[in-house]
């Protein structure tokens, strides 16, 4: 970068950041391998999660292998701004070194008109993929002051002392400050874990408020792919689709078998030359035994194939494991291996959970948006909901039972969840299977408790216990035995019992599989005589509530009003102000039917049981959430125009509306949500993504939270730990 793009702006007094509050952050780092991607991710998680539209703005951009700038498109997934991505750039690095003060005014120009779009911008500075030089940092800090963005500073802590790190703070700090740009915070990442008190000690010496987050190796491992990728290398053998496993560690595999075995890591890579048989067929059978370290691959070195009867020996043990072939000898391919970082990019799903794990750990909200000084928005985006339900769920972790142990979405997302510290959870299934796919899909399910209900010591328990509750409907113990044997029915005999607090199932069965058993065994809370169900619709500016949308086909007058009642008491406890619409294709009283009347005797209903609530019915959909047809067909009531819990009068309507407005109105729909039963269950579409599965744990866990259900202290068996 041009040495003279350094010299500060005698604009820029007239730019800088003042003491206020702000609707922009400026990210910056003065040498490359800071983990910049990862604070940028989990800060626009964060101000994403705290109210607002955030966009992401990226002054100085190069594309990468796809033509797109790879930190970009990563981060543009996570804002709430639905802007294009050319709207995002600034200018490019040789717009930079051509005409330096040039690209400040275009940078300048682009920033404000995606600013006009969003209540908040993150700003990504640029990342030395030039040679760092020591003006880089001050260009950065030159476009901060230009776009009055307080500045974020980004330090690596390692292989750093913690005097050295507050020295490299204090030099930085300067270094903005003559540039006429506001540092208000510093992170210090990649930090050694044993040392996070020191560095902040050290740091305090500043002045600024700072952030430590620890080294966490596998946002720094190479993926298989990566490897791949770096040394030219091709696919041997294995699943493909495992190539995104993070090679944790690098082992030269020259010595004798039983040596290279004992040597052995979970995520382990061993290179070795492809004429070393012995090693080859070990290491595949050992990554499929019992007692053994998963591996993440391996790497044939040296440009030979195996035997061929070794290579069908191979083949019909049908190895997943990702086997490499390279042609590089040992030396070269173990230096390359080495010395290949890994990348934090769009399709790095475990890296990206891993970034925003390590900032929901090691931040804490509110004090980083007071350090940050950042205005706060009324508006309420899907991204703000969402994390609101998973700091909900993690202040007081609940115990919640998965019954579909058999499919990755559900593996997948207890990962995740586990990880963000969510839930306490037991999957169940075969352990044996569990524990193979698991390390198959590489994932981390330590902590997660995995029960065979055929072979659980629960079982004969369970059975007693159903077969009296059911005593009246002619169940025998031998038939109670049997229904055991359903993991859908021993999940909900978990919570039944208080082993649980909670279930979530049906990503691989039927509704009515899924709140059969709760309507058997869990039953209705006190005063409620209609199980239903809600979505909540995330919206890109508000989250509204929909009742009944899956559960209860055509109700009653009696049954609606128990719908709408729930539904308000549901919105009421995830943080949404009830005003209550009950839905109709007439408005007030300019129209007639049988539909009509239905709505109208089960709002006064709703009015006389819950005279503290505030509904209106009959109501068309479009008088009910916008306030201009408000004023026109119901100008003084005061929930048309702004109503938050919508009460279709069927499930034919509610099931097409809310699949309509998803689809076609880009809403996030959470659910359905399960309402008026004794012990919080829970229903998955079974289309449900791992977030629509960690999203709705969460939820469940609140429900457990709000009921009181006590948490087992029983120890089962057939534990992953």
């Amino acid at each position: 970068m041009a040495t003279d793009a350094a010299a500060p702006d005698p604009s820029a007094d007239d730019h800088g950041a003042d003491a206020g509050s702000s609707t922009s952050i400026y990210l910056a780092s003065a040498e490359g391998e800071t983990g910049k991607s990862v604070v940028a991710l989990g800060l626009l998680a964060l101000l994403a999660a705290t109210g607002g539209r955030v966009g992401v703005f990226r002054p100085i951009t190069r594309a990468g292998p796809a033509g797109r700038d790879p930190m970009l498109d990563l981060l543009i997934d996570y804002d709430s701004v639905d802007a294009p991505y050319e709207d995002c750039l600034g200018v490019t690095y040789e717009q930079v070194h051509s005409d330096p003060e040039g690209a400040v005014g275009d940078i300048v120009n682009r920033y404000h008109a995606l600013d006009a779009q969003c209540d908040r911008v993150v700003i990504v500075g640029s990342d030395f993929s030039d040679v760092g030089t020591p003006s880089e940092l001050g260009y950065n800090a030159r476009i901060a002051a230009n776009l009055s963005a307080p500045m974020v500073l980004v330090l690596k802590a390692f292989g750093r002392t913690p005097g050295e790190v507050a020295e490299l703070a204090e030099g930085l700090v300067a270094e903005v400050r003559s540039a006429h740009a506001t540092p208000i915070a510093l992170v210090a990442n990649r930090c050694d874990p044993e040392r996070l008190d020191e560095i902040r000690e050290a740091l305090g010496r500043t002045g600024i408020p700072a952030l430590c987050l620890p080294e966490e190796p596998v946002l720094f491992a190479p993926t298989m792919a990566e490897l791949k990728e770096a040394l030219g290398a091709t696919m041997y053998s294995g699943d493909e689709d495992l190539l995104d496993h993070e090679a944790m560690r690098v082992m030269v595999g020259g010595m004798t078998v039983e040596h290279i075995l004992e040597r052995l890591t979970d995520g382990t890579v061993v290179i070795t030359p492809a004429d070393r048989s012995d090693v080859l067929l070990a290491l595949v059978n050992a990554n499929t035994a019992e007692g053994f370290p998963r591996l993440s691959g391996i790497i044939l070195n040296g440009g030979l194939k195996p035997h061929p009867m070794i290579e069908a020996l191979v083949t019909g043990l049908k190895p997943t494991l990702p086997i490499l072939s390279c042609p590089q000898g040992t030396y070269d391919t173990a230096r390359t291996a080495a010395h290949t970082r890994g990348r934090l990019n769009a399709g790095s799903a475990r890296k990206i959970e891993a970034a925003l794990a390590l900032i929901e750990t090691h931040a804490d909200p509110e004090q980083v948006m007071r350090n940050l000084n950042v205005a706060s928005p009324t508006v309420v985006t899907p991204q703000m909901f969402e994390y609101r339900l998973i700091t909900r769920a993690r202040a007081e972790r609940k115990h919640i039972v998965l019954p579909e142990g058999d499919d990755d979405r559900i593996l997948r997302a207890a990962d995740r969840l586990m990880r963000r510290g969510v839930a306490d959870l037991t999957l169940l299934g075969d352990p044996d299977a569990v524990r193979r796919r698991t390390a198959e899909l590489g994932l981390d399910l330590t902590g997660v408790t995995v029960i065979d209900p055929v072979a659980s010591e629960w079982r004969d328990e369970f059975a007693r216990i159903y077969a009296d509750l059911r005593k009246d409907k002619g169940v025998d113990l031998e038939t109670a035995q049997e229904k055991m044997r359903d993991v859908s029915y021993f999940g909900t005999m978990m919570v039944h019992t208080g082993r649980a607090d909670g279930m979530v199932s049906g990503a691989s069965h039927t509704t009515a599989h899924t709140i059969r058993p709760a309507f058997e065994i869990i039953k209705t809370k006190p005063g409620v005589s209609t199980v239903s169900s809600v979505f909540f619709m995330c919206l890109a500016d508000r989250v509204l509530t929909y009742g009944d949308c899956a559960v209860v086909p055509d109700p009653t007058d009696e049954q609606l009003a128990d719908i709408a009642i729930s539904s308000a008491q549901t919105a009421e406890a995830f943080g949404i102000e009830p005003r209550v619409a009950m839905l109709s294709y007439s408005t007030g009283t300019s129209g007639s039917g049988a539909d009509v009347e239905k709505v109208k005797t089960a709002t006064e209903l709703v009015r006389q049981r819950a005279p503290e609530l505030l509904v209106e019915g009959p109501i068309q959909y479009d008088a009910a959430v916008e306030p201009s047809v408000a004023a026109t067909k119901m100008p003084d009531s005061p929930v048309a125009g702004g109503a938050t819990v919508l009460i279709f009068p069927d499930l034919n309507t509610g099931n097409n509306t809310y699949k309509a407005v998803q689809r076609s109105a880009g809403a996030v729909a959470i659910g359905p949500v399960l309402q008026g039963l004794n012990k919080p269950i829970n229903d998955l579409s079974r289309g449900a993504l791992v977030s629509d599965i960690v999203n709705t744990v969460a939820i469940t866990a609140i429900q457990a939270q709000q009921d009181g259900a006590a948490r087992s202290t029983s120890e089962p068996t057939g534990e992953i730990r």
